[in-house]
């Protein structure tokens, strides 16, 4: 990519987004085109065409969604599945029908089977049933990387599909409604510790296996593929490396300071029993993940410690 080039990062508000342009700055990208939501509601088709049209930007960046953990999936499936494929028809058209070169389009690992088998490859798409409380928004990112495959195929439009692992960072969600679970981990036990209390109970059995990415390190990712790849089949993002969840409360506890009690609700649904991401393809092309979990969570710690106040009102 040409330093110069005109790159618009969609949602860089957000934990994705907000790091890419980080990565994009750092990395000497001065022509960043940055809209808030307030100057562009992505899901009105008639503004996004409008805006496209003025801006015409070369690269386009595709992390806006909406997203959230498996109570705010289960909760709000209409939401999910509306909002994610409106923002997706409606930036992927734009930006081919304006003449951009390359559009680079954020996934999730939550695309795979419920069941797929581990670690999983990108040929596992779309070979067995989903998890049933994230299939909404599953169904949408599957909807996404077909439609970059369509328009490739059709227009020869250089769209790819990333598909990270489970991330986190600075910047994260960590409402306990509808975030996800390690920034809703690091909230609890943080209050846990600050209020004096003796346990802390954790959703699930923490028996399921994750696997997490510092999202500055997706970032970096996002940015080397934009540059490195082009191909109609989607690639993997990770680390390579699954924890479970009770291994990933111990290691939140100790980096939060909280000596009490873990308690594992098994009424609380786990969700998919392993996700664990093949990331052959990508470490072929010559790229890994540089972020240990407790460096990063150490990090996102600090973070959160410095912007707790601001994020309760």
């Amino acid at each position: 990519m040409n330093s110069d080039a005109r790159i618009y990062v969609a949602g860089h508000q957000g934990l994705v987004g907000s790091a890419v342009v980080r990565r994009l700055e750092a990395s000497g990208f001065g022509n960043l085109l940055l809209a808030p939501r307030a100057e562009l509601e992505l899901t009105r088709q008639a503004d996004v065409e409008a805006w496209f049209a003025a801006h015409r930007p070369e690269i386009v960046i595709l992390a806006a969604a909406r997203v959230g953990g498996i109570h705010a999936n289960d909760t709000y499936p209409a939401d999910f599945i509306r909002d994610n494929l409106e923002v997706q028809n409606n930036v992927i058209h734009a930006a081919w029908r304006h003449g951009a070169r390359k559009l680079t389009f954020l996934g999730s690992s939550c695309i795979y089977p419920k069941l797929a088998p581990q670690p999983m490859n990108e040929d596992c798409l779309l070979s067995g049933p989903l998890e049933p409380t994230n299939e909404w928004y599953a169904i949408a990112k599957i909807a996404g990387i077909k439609m970059c495959q369509a328009y490739r195929r059709q227009h020869g439009f250089d769209a790819i599909a990333l598909m990270p692992t489970n991330l986190y960072g600075p910047g994260d969600n960590f409402s306990l409604e509808n975030s996800h679970v390690l920034p809703a981990l690091i909230a609890k036990f943080d209050a846990a510790r600050r209020g004096g209390e003796r346990s802390v109970v954790v959703w699930g059995t923490g028996t399921p296996r994750r696997e997490f990415l510092y999202v500055d390190d997706l970032a970096d990712a996002v940015v080397f593929l934009t540059g490195n790849y082009s191909a109609a089949g989607p690639i993997n993002v990770g680390t390579g490396i699954d924890v479970t969840i009770r291994e990933l409360a111990a290691l939140v506890g100790r980096v939060v300071g909280f000596e009490g009690e873990l308690v594992f609700d098994a009424s609380k649904p786990d969700g998919t029993p392993r996700k664990l991401l093949d990331v052959t393809r990508l470490a072929a092309l010559g790229w890994r993940a540089s972020t240990s979990l407790e460096d990063g969570l150490r990090s996102t710690y600090a973070w959160y410690c410095a912007n707790r106040e601001r994020l309760r009102r």
